[in-house]
């Protein structure tokens, strides 16, 4: 049984509380009996080197860690303080393959031809190993408009790439700042919910719908060799 955790949407500098709520969530990981951490985006809220500074410090890990850019982030910048914006993870029982779906200067996501081949490459590299595929941006609809007029565009390019590679065991993402579970191309799709802030749904609120009071929550994943099996859990601040 491989577990490992899935966190999104830390937005360092966000909010006063960001870097904190950030190191509450990585503290709390560090306690755990995981097998990777996965993070799906938003890195920086201003895509200024002194949040990927900060962000660099509170992601270190024991584990394997494995992150990609978000809306809110700046490639070049991401690329020279966290790491390459296209990440794969490859471990014995499975692959984890993050692709950056950002566009600079906009909020929505897309994923360009040659992230795409990028990512068919290596999930071409073992296809006898279960593999899981990571972005940003949701490629569906989630109820909540706030979220789906900024969702990834044209996820039929994506659901195109993960059919053609029957071992993509589910797809990973974040944006949505709240934990998400249902399909896509046939397979699990799961988003985090967000560190810095929760998204509420146009049943929980008339307003502007991000709440910073809610505690930071994250996905933990158990995955089996065939099942995915999601639990999301709250971190409560002390």
């Amino acid at each position: 049984m491989m577990v490992f955790a899935h966190i999104s949407d830390i937005h360092i500098g966000g909010s006063e509380a960001s870097a904190d709520r950030a190191r509450l969530v990585m503290r709390h990981l560090s306690t755990l009996r995981l097998d990777a951490v996965v993070v799906t985006g938003d890195i920086a809220d201003h895509a200024l080197a002194e949040e990927y500074e900060t962000a660099a410090e509170i992601l270190s890990s024991d584990v394997p860690l494995i992150v990609c850019p978000g809306n809110h982030d700046s490639v070049p910048v991401f690329e020279k303080l966290i790491g390459p914006a296209n990440q794969v993870l490859r471990l014995d029982e499975v692959t984890i393959a993050l692709a950056d779906s950002s566009v600079p200067g906009q909020p929505h996501g897309y994923l360009a031809d040659e992230t795409l081949a990028w990512l068919d490459e290596v999930l071409s590299e073992r296809p006898g190993v279960p593999a899981f595929v990571g972005m940003h941006h949701p490629p569906v609809d989630l109820g909540i408009p706030y979220v789906d007029q900024i969702k990834l565009v044209e996820p039929e390019r994506l659901e195109a790439v993960v059919r053609r590679h029957p071992h993509v065991a589910g797809v990973l993402v974040g944006h949505a700042h709240t934990g998400v579970s249902t399909t896509f191309a046939g397979v699990p799709l799961v988003i985090a919910p967000g560190v810095i802030s929760t998204c509420l749904t146009t049943v929980e609120t008339d307003g502007f719908p991000l709440d910073y009071e809610l505690p930071p929550a994250f996905a933990l994943h158990f995955f089996d060799g065939e099942r995915l099996v999601t639990h999301f859990r709250p971190v409560i601040l002390k």
